[in-house]
């Protein structure tokens, strides 16, 4: 089975002790594939990172991490006179917030060469991507990506689709609405935040969220809300998932993107719809025990699964 997801990477810096701060990566697709990888045997799922990196020493290290850590780079383009972005960590309590450098990152041109682009994504079973994917292409660029996944879905793969929300990174508040509602439209797996939702689109509860996004075509939905129960909508049908309590809240960065990559390889796996939140809950109660996007594969390694 071949997994691809698409979108950015960037250098991610925490402030660590004594005025000192470390460095990793990081970036809501990638933090996705992380987990996906460390949830699944390499032999049973190939997991590759589709993205563009400059010519940074910094773009360097990313793939040189990558590498190591089993995430394939076969589709990282290469963008000599760009760089890698960055963003800056800062924590309230276990609660994040974001400051950005980006504005000459490489990702924003990963769509760029259209034929390398599909290549990229070719005989993939499982797509990933997310809004803020969407955020960083140019209107052209965009659209590039939205039509391959179009004749993707099509063709009969997977298109998992997360609507990560950064007004930031929108032009205004309705281009960002558009386009989240164009990325659902070529999804066929949704796997949204409530809060964001509630913020683009007024929804009243994670219920009416599921049912509206259903109503673009998307054949699965789960709608996560943090420590509280998350819904879904397959089919038709409502459920709803409690999430175990969770003793420890260190840090929540990653917490969603790491339930998407639960659910997605629950999902890969053929557990059922039920199964697979659980799955997605508990790898992000053990994400936000622990500091950054990118928590050690080990820890998850009572929860492996078979692919049959």
């Amino acid at each position: 089975m071949k997994f691809r997801s698409v979108g950015e990477c960037m250098a991610e810096l925490q402030l660590a002790r004594d005025g000192l701060y470390s460095l990793a990566f990081g970036g809501d697709t990638l933090n996705t594939t992380w987990y996906v990888r460390a949830l699944a045997d390499a032999h049973a799922l190939e997991v590759e990172y589709v993205t563009a990196v400059g010519g940074d020493p910094l773009s360097d290290r990313l793939v040189d991490f990558l590498n190591k850590n089993s995430i394939g780079t076969k589709y990282v383009s290469r963008i000599t006179d760009r760089n890698l972005g960055l963003y800056l960590i800062s924590l309230t309590g276990a609660e994040r917030s974001f400051t950005y450098w980006r504005n000459n990152s490489a990702a924003k041109l990963l769509t760029e060469d259209e034929s390398a682009f599909s290549l990229a994504l070719a005989n993939a079973n499982v797509i990933y991507f997310s809004a803020i994917t969407l955020a960083i292409l140019s209107s052209e660029h965009r659209h590039v990506l939205l039509d391959e996944l179009t004749q993707l879905k099509a063709a009969g793969a997977t298109i998992a689709f997360d609507s990560n929300a950064r007004p930031k990174l929108w032009s205004s508040a309705a281009q960002m609405r558009e386009a989240t509602i164009q990325g659902y439209k070529v999804a066929t797996f949704a796997l949204p935040t409530f809060a964001d939702e509630q913020m683009m689109f007024g929804d009243n509860t994670p219920a009416d969220t599921a049912k509206r996004i259903a109503g673009y075509g998307v054949n699965e939905v789960v709608i996560k809300d943090g420590a509280n129960t998350s819904w879904g909508l397959v089919n038709g049908d409502l459920f709803n998932v409690k999430p175990e309590p969770m003793n420890t809240v260190i840090d929540t960065t990653g917490a969603g993107d790491s339930f998407n990559a639960g659910y997605l390889v629950g999902r890969m796996a053929k557990l059922d719809t039920i199964a697979a939140t659980r799955l997605g809950h508990r790898v992000a109660g053990l994400v936000v025990g622990h500091h950054g996007a990118l928590v050690p594969a080990g820890v998850f390694s009572n929860l492996k699964l078979n692919f049959t």
